[in-house]
């Protein structure tokens, strides 16, 4: 189920393993072969998403990032936090526009800190209710660090910022 602004969206991408065929249509393609098959994919002018493992960095892809529809940001269970930290880095110093979407384990308690580093989809478990993950993106109002959201923190709403 993918999840974009806190409603149930079509994913019109299609996610490859390494050895499929290229179909008509944007995919989601391993930071493996997308480094090998560069220039192929590029070149069909159709979007193209990179799916990273927490163990990729982002920089992995160099300024190719800003030719991207859609990083994937893969957790492979809750306790790993570096897509936070990635989802972060394309934001700020990469400057990325496109979308970043987290897969694979993620929690509900943890979908408000992920949109506040720049996650903008989530293709979460099937399972998952809709009313749950509405309630998650919406339970924290307020927050003590800054992040790429702009929102002000409590420290700036004490000082009157």
């Amino acid at each position: 189920m993918l999840v974009k602004d806190g409603r149930i969206a079509e994913d019109t991408f299609t996610a490859l393993s390494d050895d499929a065929p290229l179909p008509d249509g944007p995919v989601i393609v391993s930071l493996k072969r997308f480094l090998s098959e560069r220039d192929r994919l590029l070149a069909r002018n159709l979007p193209v998403g990179v799916r990273l493992e927490t163990s990729d960095t982002p920089e992995s892809l160099g300024e190719d990032v800003h030719r991207l529809a859609l990083v994937e940001l893969h957790v492979p269970y809750f306790k790993d936090g570096r897509a936070f930290s990635w989802a972060r880095l394309l934001r700020t110093r990469m400057g990325y526009r496109g979308e970043i979407r987290v897969s694979g384990h993620v929690l509900k308690d943890q979908l408000a800190f992920f949109r506040r580093v720049g996650v903008d989809a989530f293709s979460l478990a099937h399972d998952f209710p809709l009313a749950d993950i509405e309630h998650a993106l919406g339970e924290i109002s307020n927050f003590y660090q800054p992040s790429v959201d702009g929102r002000a923190t409590i420290r700036d709403m004490r000082v009157g910022r």
